[in-house]
C-alpha cells in the first residue's frame, strides 16, 4: 500500500548483515487464470462477484454496517496504533469516530516513540496524554487488545522482538503491509505462535483514507478499497475482527489477499505503474514531445498532465478499454503504434521487479538504504527542469483544456497492462490485481500527482515507495526511450496480436466490475481535512 511519509523518525535501519541472501526460487508454470478467493463471515454480508473468469467473496462497506461493530470488536477494550505516518493518522481517526457512533467503549490509542515530534501532531488530532490515547510506543502496546502496528517497514524490521515481547497474552497484530512476514521469511524467523496476526490494507496512502472517510460522511461513507488477510487465527475470531476493522476505515468493499500475495503485489505495485513507471514515462516523455518540436509547458501538458487529469479519469470510472474506445481514426493508430512498442519493454522491466520482489532482493534493498540513511540522507527530487515547468502549467491550468494525447496514453495503458499480466501471471487474484494495479492509481495516487505533481508523491511517499521509485523509475525511462520509442520511430508495423489481446483481455471485465464498488465520492483535494499532508522540506 501506498503511504505518504510524514516523519523520518522510524525510518530507523535494522542490520543489512542480519538478513541475509535467500535462494531464490524460480517461478512456477504460470495458472491459467488468477486465483479464487472465498471466505465467510458471521457478522457481514458477503457476496460474490464475478471479476472475469473467477468468482470472489467481498464484503462491502459503509456507515449502516457500524452497528455491527461492537460485535466484531468483541473482546476487544483499547486499541492502540503505533506510529504516526501516513496511514496511521487516518486509521486512527477513522476507528475512534467509526467506534463511537457505534456505541462502543473502545479507546483508540496512539503510541509514539519517546521524545517524536509527532506527539504534538496526535494532540492536535484530539489525542492526550491525559486520558490515555497517548503515549510511548511499548507502554501503549502493552496495553493494547489489538496492536496495529503502522510504523514504518525499516523500523518494524529493527523492532519487532521487542514488539512481540511487549503485547499482552491474547492480543492481536494488525499490520496493513505484509512487509514484516517478506522480512521475517528472509531470516528464517516467524511470528510468535500464540497470537493473532490480521492484516487490513488500504489501497491508498493515508490522507486519501481520512479525506474520503470525511467526504463520505452523508452518502453513506466511503473510502478506500482494502484487503485483508488473515494470517493466523488462534482465537477463531481473526477474520470477523479483520473485517470489522475494514469497515470501520469507511472501506467501500473488502476482499481476501495473503500476508505474501499482499507484499509481493504492494512492493511490486509501487515500484512499477503506481510510481515508479509513471514516474519515469513523464520524464521519457516530456523529453521526446520536446524533440519533437513542443514547448516545455505543452510537453508537459501531453505527458504528465494527460495521464493525471484525463487518462487516468476515464479508467476510475469506465475502466481501461474505454480510454482506447474514446479514440478515432488516427489517434486509434497512433495509440496502437505506441501500446505495441511499449508493452514488452515495460513488461521485461516489471517481471524483474516482480521477481526481485519475490525473491527477497527488494526488501534487502529497503533494509539495506536504511541502514545507509544517516550518512546519505534522502534528497528530493522535484528541482529539475520537468517539475518546474510543471508548477507553472498547474498554475495556469484548466481542466476542461487538458488532452487526451494518444501516444501517452498507449504507453502508459501498455504499462498497467503488462503489470496486470505479470501479476496475473505469478496467481494474484483479480481483485489484488486491479487494485495494486488499477484502483490505486486512478482513485488515490494520480489525484494527489495532478494536485501537487509526480515529483512531489515520490518526495513524501514512504521509505520503501520512495526507494523502490527512485531506483526503477530511471529504468523505466532508459527502456522506453532506448527500445520503444526507438521501434516507433524505425516504422516498426503494430504488432496487431499484441492489440487484439488487449482489445479482449480478461482483465477488462474485471476493471469494470470494480469501477461499480468505486467510493461513492470523488476525492476532493481542496477540502478542508484533519490529515496533514506534510511536505518534506
Amino acid at each position: 500500500t501506498m503511504k505518504f511519509q510524514f516523519a523520518i523518525g522510524f525510518l530507523v535501519a535494522a542490520s543489512a548483515a542480519a538478513f541475509a541472501p535467500a535462494a531464490f526460487v524460480p517461478r512456477t508454470a504460470s495458472p491459467a487464470s488468477a486465483l479464487q478467493m472465498a471466505f465467510s463471515s458471521e457478522i457481514f454480508k458477503t457476496e460474490e462477484v464475478q471479476f472475469a473468469d473467477t468468482k470472489e467473496t467481498i464484503v462491502r462497506g459503509g456507515r449502516d454496517l457500524f452497528p455491527l461493530l461492537p460485535k466484531a470488536f468483541e473482546g476487544i477494550e483499547r486499541i492502540g496504533v503505533i506510529g504516526w505516518g501516513s496511514q496511521a493518522p487516518a486509521q486512527a481517526q477513522n476507528l475512534k469516530d467509526s467506534l463511537t457512533d457505534a456505541g462502543t467503549d473502545i479507546k483508540v490509542s496512539i503510541g509514539l516513540r519517546e521524545g517524536s515530534s509527532s506527539f504534538a501532531e496526535a494532540k492536535e488530532c484530539g489525542f492526550s496524554e491525559d486520558d490515555g490515547t497517548l503515549g510511548e510506543m511499548f507502554d501503549v502496546i502493552s496495553k493494547s487488545d489489538l496492536v496495529i502496528l503502522l510504523i514504518s517497514d525499516a523500523a518494524q524490521a529493527k523492532l519487532y522482538k521487542q514488539v512481540f515481547e511487549a503485547m499482552k497474552p491474547g492480543a492481536t497484530l494488525g499490520l496493513s503491509h505484509g512487509f514484516l512476514l517478506g522480512y521475517l521469511d528472509g531470516i528464517g524467523e516467524k511470528f510468535p505462535e500464540d497470537m493473532d496476526v490480521i492484516a487490513v490494507c488500504p489501497k491508498g496512502m493515508g490522507p486519501s483514507v481520512r479525506r474520503l472517510y470525511e467526504q463520505g460522511k452523508e452518502v453513506n461513507g466511503a473510502g478506500i478499497n482494502a484487503s485483508f488477510g488473515v494470517h493466523q487465527n488462534v482465537s477463531g475470531k481473526a477474520n470477523e475482527l479483520a473485517l470489522g476493522w475494514g469497515v470501520a476505515l469507511g472501506s467501500p468493499f473488502m476482499f481476501e489477499t495473503t500476508l505474501r500475495s499482499e507484499y509481493k503485489s504492494d512492493i511490486f505495485g509501487e515500484r512499477g505503474i503506481l510510481l515508479g513507471a509513471v514516474h519515469g514515462i513523464v520524464e521519457s516523455l516530456y523529453r521526446r514531445y520536446q524533440r519533437q518540436g513542443m514547448s516545455p509547458e505543452q510537453a508537459f501538458l501531453e505527458s504528465s498532465e494527460s495521464i493525471t487529469g484525463n487518462i487516468v479519469k476515464i479508467i476510475s470510472t469506465q475502466g481501461i478499454r474505454a480510454v482506447y474506445e474514446k479514440l478515432e481514426g488516427e489517434d486509434k493508430k497512433i495509440f496502437q503504434t505506441a501500446y505495441s512498442a511499449s508493452y514488452l519493454p515495460a513488461k521485461e522491466i516489471l517481471q524483474e521487479i516482480y521477481d526481485e520482489v519475490a525473491s527477497g532482493n527488494e526488501i534487502r534493498t529497503v533494509i539495506m538504504h536504511g541502514d545507509r540513511l544517516d550518512k546519505y540522507p534522502v534528497g528530493k527530487i522535484d528541482g529539475t527542469d520537468t517539475w518546474k515547468v510543471g508548477e507553472q502549467v498547474r498554475a495556469t491550468r484548466n481542466e476542461d483544456e487538458i488532452p487526451l494525447n494518444p501516444f501517452t496514453a498507449g504507453v502508459y495503458v501498455a504499462t498497467m497492462m503488462a503489470q496486470c499480466d505479470v501479476l496475473l501471471e505469478a496467481g494474484h487474484p483479480y481483485s489484488e490485481v486491479v487494485n495494486e494495479s488499477v484502483i490505486e492509481a486512478v482513485d488515490s495516487l494520480c489525484p494527489y500527482m495532478h494536485y501537487r505533481g509526480i515529483a512531489f508523491m515520490v518526495d513524501n511517499c514512504s521509505f520503501t515507495a520512495k526507494t523502490g521509485s527512485r531506483k526503477w523509475a530511471p529504468r523505466f525511462d532508459y527502456l522506453l526511450d532506448q527500445l520503444a520509442y526507438t521501434a516507433v520511430d524505425n516504422g516498426n508495423p503494430i504488432d496487431q496480436d499484441l492489440i487484439a489481446a488487449f482489445e479482449t483481455h480478461k482483465v477488462h471485465s474485471a476493471v469494470e466490475e470494480c469501477c461499480k464498488l468505486r467510493p461513492s465520492v470523488d476525492i476532493s483535494l481542496f477540502a478542508e481535512t484533519s490529515t496533514k499532508e506534510i511536505v518534506i522540506q
